[in-house]
């Protein structure tokens, strides 16, 4: 299993992301395109642009098979603190970019916002996983767009007003993302086979690809994970946005 390194987690926890090379095998990228390409086939997308599918997993499902096989969790726990453990995840995101869309995102969003979780609460977790199944070395290939750092600065801002802050959608621009200052975005890059970890709090959005239509997709698979301690802290969480990291 690849390892984090002190430089790797020292960019996580100021440029609230990273990005792991050589997570999945070829092996894995082959037969998890496979079954995209099946589950697409049954909920076809409508036309260019970004697509997505949102399948529950449960014990039996291949994409949990794949988490584990992966070893995802053993890789994400080296940047969460050592007392903590992660849940299991109980939903994927398959996320694809048909091209040719030539988008560039006006500003980033925060994730379970809208709609948040059925006791009204927003639906927070601590990371997010993102497998590469096909490659992302270009740019403007449907590669997500970062804002580094802005999970701090966003931290600040729930802070200074309270964790309760992240409900209130109307005081959020744009997104929903509040008005804290944003920096440049990057476009996190990389090959097929890696993963990239992102701290829920980090602004970010989908981009474009401006591919042909002679190009391939992009495909991505996303986990939201939690410790299992971050729903009954989120609170403290989200305004500590290194409460549940190692140090």
């Amino acid at each position: 299993m690849r390892q984090i390194s002190e430089a790797q987690l020292t960019q996580f926890r100021t440029q609230g992301y990273l990005v792991v090379p050589g997570v999945l095998t070829d092996g894995q990228i082959a037969t998890t395109r496979r079954l995209v390409a099946e589950m697409l086939e049954h909920r076809p997308p409508e036309g260019v642009g970004a697509h997505f599918l949102w399948p529950a997993l449960d014990d039996t499902h291949p994409l949990l098979a794949l988490y584990r096989a992966a070893r995802i969790a053993e890789l994400a726990a080296q940047l969460v603190r050592p007392e903590l453990k992660l849940l299991e995840p109980d939903q994927a995101q398959v996320a694809t970019t048909i091209p040719p869309w030539p988008h560039r995102p006006g500003g980033p969003h925060v994730d379970g916002i809208t709609p948040g979780l059925e006791d009204g609460t927003p639906g927070t977790f601590t990371m997010l996983a993102g497998l590469w199944l096909t490659s992302q070395e270009e740019l403007n290939r449907g590669n997500l767009y970062i804002w580094p750092g802005t999970h701090l600065r966003f931290g600040a801002y729930l802070a200074e007003r309270g964790a309760d802050a992240l409900t209130r959608v109307d005081e959020m621009n744009p997104g929903p993302y509040p008005d804290v200052p944003l920096g440049d975005p990057v476009q996190a890059t990389g090959a097929a086979g890696s993963v990239l970890f992102a701290h829920y709090l980090l602004a970010h959005n989908i981009g474009g690809h401006s591919g042909s239509a002679n190009d391939g997709r992009r495909e991505t698979l996303y986990y939201r994970l939690r410790t299992e301690t971050h729903r009954a802290r989120w609170r403290e969480a989200v305004t500590t946005p290194l409460l549940e990291f190692r140090t």
